[in-house]
């Protein structure tokens, strides 16, 4: 009894994130929610106080898989330092597109939109992307230690890039232009230490 619990709460979480990436979440009403999840209105207030509540819930959902994606990624058997950190750059970079449904562009989509809507909410994804910005961290220490990137302060340098990240995400957005992740892939290039060739 409780797995089903479990599972049906997850439903609805994972049925609101593909909803709220693709629209944001003022744009999506609780009765789309509902639709779309196929349960009723008490299963929903049974699992969630409130619609905030169920958005954090969703943002913590979301950080929990996808911290521990970049767990697996970082693995010291996955190569050196800047191997592993160089493959997280171009991974995100493939998940970008136009209509950009994507883990990503959740924290894209929500951080402008939420940030003076929902305390909870910001909190959720500025803990979130605090867990990813000292996961990159740890990889540029790993990286200066087996001489794969040079010596730079680790965590600054981690913000920075995902701080930059971010912003071409959402220029990308705006833009259409693949152009925009190519030049932030290239400068994270040279911020690391690789040879770049002439950014378009």
């Amino acid at each position: 009894m409780k797995t089903d619990t479990q599972l049906t709460r997850q439903h609805i979480i994972d049925s609101g994130y593909t909803l709220i990436s693709s629209k944001g979440f003022s744009n999506v009403g609780l009765s789309q929610i509902l639709k779309f999840a196929d349960v009723p209105k008490g299963s929903f207030y049974h699992y969630f106080k409130s619609k905030e509540q169920f958005g954090e819930e969703i943002i913590n959902s979301y950080f929990k898989t996808y911290l521990s994606a970049i767990d697996e990624l970082f693995a010291p058997e996955k190569g050196s330092g800047l191997e592993r950190l160089m493959e997280y750059w171009l991974r995100w970079q493939a998940t970008q597109s136009d209509t950009c449904i994507d883990q990503k562009c959740l924290v894209v989509k929500l951080s402008a939109e939420v940030a003076d809507l929902s305390e909870p909410m910001r909190l959720a994804l500025k803990t979130g992307s605090t867990g990813v910005i000292s996961r990159i961290a740890n990889c540029i220490e790993a990286g200066i230690d087996d001489g794969s990137i040079p010596e730079m302060h680790g965590f600054n340098t981690a913000e920075m890039l995902y701080q930059m990240w971010l912003g071409a995400s959402l220029m990308n957005k705006l833009s259409r232009d693949p152009k925009v992740i190519e030049r932030v892939l290239e400068a994270t290039r040279k911020q690391l230490g690789l040879t770049v060739s002439t950014a378009n």
